[in-house]
């Protein structure tokens, strides 16, 4: 199971990821609770107060808060540099993550200007303590290598996409004018793409071949495939600042370029899967490639949206965001947290416990069981999501599917945390309760 390269004795205290990994899941019951009490209305626009709020409650909430808590654990992990202050760092970073992002959604929902101020300070304040702390640990790697090169390119692009949104929340917050209309489009692309994406990939790298048992990324992959995305969505965010109008045809080919980029890391990512070494089922496997197929089929909606938006039907937009949000990005969070949470619960009882009691095997942490009736009912909800656009009646099962999902979830997850915490209790180490 242990990686040669690997720092784990440098591991920040389980705490440390799990703070964020366990609201997670809160956030996204927040976002269910949101579609289910708007219900069609939220599905009118992807403008929608409601659509703004629901979305920024995954973005922020539920991506943003995972991606930040595997990013705690694996700087020093993988890149072998120890985060300054990781208790401090995470616990600030969480507490203004949790009530910018309740700010901000209800600055979106209730339209009211003071809220939206607030969630400008604590999120940026939030986001400048962990991209600060970030940058300082990485400051100090002597040695290069693609993970560093990996963790460099998305705090940048985590960096552009915070200052893209504070932007664009302080002139509704100050009712100021914006520098670009393009900042809408900027926004989302360099939080997704940049941030999100070029970390998943640099996750993927590692995670996929460790506990999936798949051959490695192939070395031209990964080496250039993430500079690539992030040279490319620095040429499309100039074109679109710099050129406007005039610069739509390069601008386009550029969008499509990011696109063709995303479908070969999926592609590589399920040809990898199926050369597995390991065939027994495995319920992160498919959450994965219900992740990948979803990105191949956004890639792919995208492209449309981009050669022919006259052509396409009313709801359009909204269903790519669904595929986007719920069946990339969901799915690869939910796939990478069954396989991140029990490994790390496993790994720290290793050394706290050291021969006082027997530490649980990771399939005993948390039951195959328990993670695939969370894979079903997030297939529903994901179904329904997806068709509510059209037929947005079936936003209400949706939301309440969702909803589920979210429960199910924040159940296996708190089973690790107290699966840990009774090991601890067994073998009698202080502070176990």
């Amino acid at each position: 199971m242990l990686q040669p390269g690997l720092s784990f004795e440098q591991a920040p205290p389980i705490s440390v990821p799990f703070r964020f990994f366990l609201s997670a899941p809160l956030f996204g019951l927040a976002c269910a609770a949101l579609v289910l009490w708007q219900g069609p209305d939220l599905f009118a626009s992807r403008w929608t107060p409601s659509a703004l709020a629901a979305t920024h409650l995954l973005t922020l909430g539920v991506m943003a808060s995972t991606m930040i808590g595997a990013m705690m654990q694996m700087l020093p992990v993988l890149v072998g540099a120890p985060m300054p202050a990781p208790r401090a760092v995470a616990w600030i970073t969480h507490v203004l993550l949790v009530a910018g992002t309740l700010a901000l959604a209800g600055g979106f929902l209730l339209l009211w200007p003071l809220l939206l101020r607030a969630a400008v300070v604590a999120l940026g304040i939030g986001f400048g303590v962990f991209v600060a702390a970030v940058a300082a640990s990485l400051a100090r790697v002597r040695a290069w290598n693609t993970t560093v090169g990996v963790m460099w390119l998305a705090t940048i692009a985590l960096a552009a996409a915070v200052a893209l949104g504070a932007t664009l929340a302080a002139s509704l917050g100050w009712g100021l004018a914006l520098p670009s209309p393009a900042f809408h489009e900027l926004h989302p692309a360099w939080g997704l793409l940049g941030w999100i994406g070029v970390l998943v990939i640099g996750v993927a790298y590692q995670v996929v071949p460790m506990f999936q048992m798949t051959p490695a990324y192939p070395g031209t992959l990964t080496h250039w495939l993430t500079w690539a995305i992030f040279a490319v969505l620095v040429l499309w965010s100039a074109a679109q600042l710099a050129l406007g109008e005039a610069g739509a045809t390069l601008a386009t080919a550029l969008a499509l370029a990011l696109g063709g980029a995303f479908v070969a890391f999926a592609l590589v990512t399920l040809e990898l899967q199926r050369k597995r070494r390991r065939r027994q089922a495995d319920v992160t496997l498919d959450f994965w490639r219900v992740g990948m197929a979803s990105l191949v089929v956004a890639a792919a909606c995208w492209a449309a949206r981009l050669l022919a938006p006259d052509r396409l039907p009313e709801g359009f937009d909204l269903f790519l965001g669904v595929l986007a949000l719920a069946g990339v990005a969901l799915s690869v969070i939910n796939g990478m947290l069954y396989k991140i949470a029990p490994f790390l619960a496993w790994f720290h009882l290793q050394t706290a416990v050291a021969g006082r009691a027997t530490v649980p095997h990771m399939r005993k942490i948390l039951p195959e069981g328990a993670q695939r009736g969370q894979l079903r009912t997030h297939l529903a909800a994901l179904a329904l999501l997806l068709a509510a656009p059209w037929w947005p009646v079936l936003s209400y099962p949706g939301a309440l599917v969702l909803g589920a999902s979210m429960v199910l979830l924040l159940r296996n997850l708190i089973a690790v945390a107290r699966a840990h915490r009774a090991t601890l209790a067994q073998a009698a180490v202080p502070g176990a309760a």
